[in-house]
């Protein structure tokens, strides 16, 4: 019987291993999350992030280990939609907004979760859905693009969006791969500023290569190196580790 964790974390992942074809791109994998914390994970390609992104979530199943969001979920146990209704939000590195519909209209339907595309276009939204609609768009900083359809945003502005709907489900961890690959100086320090006013009232485990922008927001960085984590700190003290210059700073 698997006990769940005793201390108190948002996220509580233990000795998780995942094996494709004789290949551990999990190995034993333990890292955590507080509640309200801003995560940041680094490491080189094939370290096993989207690995863990995809045991988190349900789309993959480790072979050994635990998975806890919080004292109660047991992770394992859930089906993908099941973990997405538990409080768990993913954004993939390219957004997947939907290009023909508007700003507003993107986060109408991430607000009515599993209702029917044309059903939810025809709801009336009540006037706390629209309160909440509002303060998103504030969030995110596309109020004032809120008619406009999705696909004349920048790219910049999609993952904002993007970020956006997944915040209309109010969860308390969000997932985010990459978040400003492909974005202009200005859409990254954007990025960050979003992240920041975001962090302690989610929690928040952010993916990603782009160690300027990591600097600007971690408070604690995790490196992982073959499916394992091989450093854990500020961002000073991982920069130094011998063991990380070695394998991914390339120095």
């Amino acid at each position: 019987m698997k006990k769940a964790p005793v201390r108190d974390k948002r996220l509580d992942l233990r000795d998780l291993t995942v094996i494709f074809d004789g290949f551990k791109a999990l190995n034993k994998l333990s890292l955590y999350v507080d509640p309200g914390e801003l995560l940041c994970i680094i490491g080189p390609n094939g370290a096993g992030k989207t690995t863990m992104m995809d045991v988190i979530t349900g789309k993959t199943r480790p072979d050994s280990g635990t998975a806890w969001f919080g004292s109660e979920i047991d992770l394992l146990r859930l089906t993908e939609p099941e973990i997405v209704n538990a409080g768990i939000g993913r954004k993939f590195q390219k957004p997947t907004v939907f290009e023909q519909l508007t700003v507003f209209e993107n986060l109408e339907l991430a607000l009515a979760g599993g209702r029917s595309f044309y059903r939810t276009l025809r709801a009336r939204i009540t006037p706390a859905q629209q309160n909440r609609i509002d303060d998103v768009l504030e969030i995110i900083g596309l109020t004032k693009q809120r008619t406009l359809l999705a696909r004349t945003l920048s790219h910049g502005q999609k993952q904002w969006l993007e970020i956006g709907m997944l915040l209309m489900q109010n969860p308390e961890l969000l997932l985010v791969d990459e978040p400003v690959a492909g974005m202009t100086p200005h859409e990254i320090e954007r990025t960050a500023e979003l992240l920041l006013s975001l962090e302690g009232e989610h929690s928040i485990v952010v993916v990603e290569h782009d160690m300027h922008f990591v600097r600007s927001i971690a408070r604690r960085v995790t490196v992982l190196h073959e499916g394992r984590v091989i450093a854990e700190g500020d961002m000073d003290k991982v920069q130094k580790d011998a063991r990380v210059k070695e394998v991914y700073l390339g120095e």
